[in-house]
């Protein structure tokens, strides 16, 4: 029984914990550096967590607050809750909802939660009479355990690009992950080997950009516990591999009106985008390298954004070639017109990202950008000289220098907010300069014994 003062959304989850026996709830949220972390609670706290919250100490998450202005609280988002399906037994189950983190001293939204961040951009959209709708493309390996179940880099098949059993012999595990993502409400599109050995991508319908993002990090979570029941180790570290390609995040974004049509279609132009998907995505063009630092934030992410491994670091858009940043997908029906961004990957925290790349993408439509013509050209098989030609800038070559252009990006620093902005590039340079002092494997393995 509940008191009356849930909404209709929280009563069908008290409902739904007493029919499916579910003990436990997981109460999610997402640090600045996009890592899920979750407050665990008996179900029978879930009429509390709706009405008051429940409490935390927010400075023990990374970029949070500091230890006087500790206390955060958590309020789960119903719409979001769902059944864990590794942890269902005959008798009890688990479940998760993604909350969001208000401030206890303002008892305001946080500003220092990604997702509000995420929602401020939204807002923005919704104020010139759009609504956002993204669909990612998540790639990661999957790897081999050792005896004391430590992650290896050793695939499990040696498949390459839609290869088949018995090359790919992960196909039953992708079976698996898709059974869990289904039990847990995702509508999977499709699910192949992709280029790599032990490389594997599953893709899944588009949604509005806030939960496609909160989709972001449950694929994530439940791709690694199933992985994990069949000693493996899932990876959306962005290269694990040397000389092969690494996994990407590419990202189709596109927007709505207020009737329900999508803003970015006009039968009429060349490429069937209208003059609001132009200007979207010259804004995206234009802030490329400072959406660069938050879609592609490691260390190691630049090391998958280098040329030859079909990775894109050309700036520029085509609407026939995957070497460029932005491809323009074919569409099928008026409803599908879309934009992809091809360079974002899987470690990067999707609300940060998505925010990034809306703010530039609405910054274009405000200041009326022109897009530049497509190259509809190899990017990867010209020299500098025919790139100079063409006006094609590179993204930047390393987190340092994504994080200059982050900081030096008006538009895409204040995306982030004034909490998370300044909180994030602490983390990235800091990221930065501890690999610059590092000395790697290569190093050793070239120089100890040469000089």
């Amino acid at each position: 029984m509940t008191d009356g003062n849930l909404t209709s959304a929280e009563e069908d989850v008290i409902e739904r914990i007493e029919d499916e026996d579910v003990d436990f709830l997981r109460l999610q949220f997402t640090d600045i550096l996009g890592t899920v972390k979750n407050v665990s609670v008996p179900a029978r706290q879930a009429e509390k967590a709706f009405t008051e919250g429940i409490y935390f100490d927010g400075s023990s998450i990374e970029g949070f607050v500091r230890i006087q202005e500790s206390d955060m609280r958590l309020v789960p988002d119903p719409e979001t809750f769902a059944i864990l399906p590794w942890r269902r037994t005959e008798d009890s189950a688990a479940a998760r909802m993604i909350c969001d983190v208000y401030d206890t001293s303002t008892g305001e939204p946080f500003e220092g939660d990604p997702r509000y961040v995420l929602k401020q951009a939204l807002e923005r959209a919704d104020d010139l009479g759009y609504t956002v709708s993204a669909a990612p493309e998540p790639e990661f390996f999957m790897f081999e355990e050792d005896e004391d179940g430590r992650a290896t880099t050793e695939t499990a098949d040696h498949g390459g690009y839609f290869d088949l059993a018995p090359k790919d012999l992960a196909s039953d595990v992708r079976r698996d992950i898709i059974y869990g993502l289904e039990d847990m409400g995702f509508e999977i599109e499709a699910s192949h080997h992709e280029v790599a050995r032990g490389q594997y991508e599953i893709n899944f319908e588009y949604d509005d950009a806030l939960a496609t993002a909160d989709n972001v990090g449950t694929f994530r979570t439940v791709v690694r516990a199933i992985a994990a029941e069949h000693d493996l180790h899932a990876t959306f570290m962005p290269k694990p591999i040397p000389k092969i390609n690494g996994s990407g995040m590419h990202t189709h974004l596109s927007l709505m009106t207020e009737d329900g049509e999508n803003a970015f279609h006009d039968e009429d132009d060349e490429f069937n985008l209208s003059g609001t998907a132009h200007s979207f995505l010259a804004g995206i063009l234009e802030h490329a390298p400072a959406i660069t630092a938050v879609a592609n934030p490691t260390v190691n992410s630049y090391k998958r954004l280098v040329p030859g491994y079909e990775a894109p670091v050309y700036v520029a858009w085509s609407d026939r070639n995957r070497s460029a940043l932005i491809r323009k997908p074919a569409a099928r029906v008026p409803a599908a017109s879309r934009i992809e961004l091809r360079s974002p990957d899987p470690s990067c925290n999707p609300y940060l990202a998505f925010a990034a790349m809306i703010h530039a993408g609405l910054d274009g439509i405000e200041q009326d950008l022109e897009a530049p013509d497509p190259v509809r050209e190899n990017i990867y098989e010209f020299d500098e000289q025919k790139r100079q030609e063409y006006g094609i800038e590179t993204l930047p070559s390393n987190l340092g220098e994504a994080v200059d252009a982050l900081e030096a990006d008006e538009t895409v620093y204040e995306a982030l907010g004034d909490h998370v902005a300044p909180k994030f590039v602490e983390a990235k340079r800091q990221e930065f300069e501890e690999y610059l002092v590092d000395v790697s494997e290569w190093e050793l393995d070239r120089y100890l014994e040469t000089f």
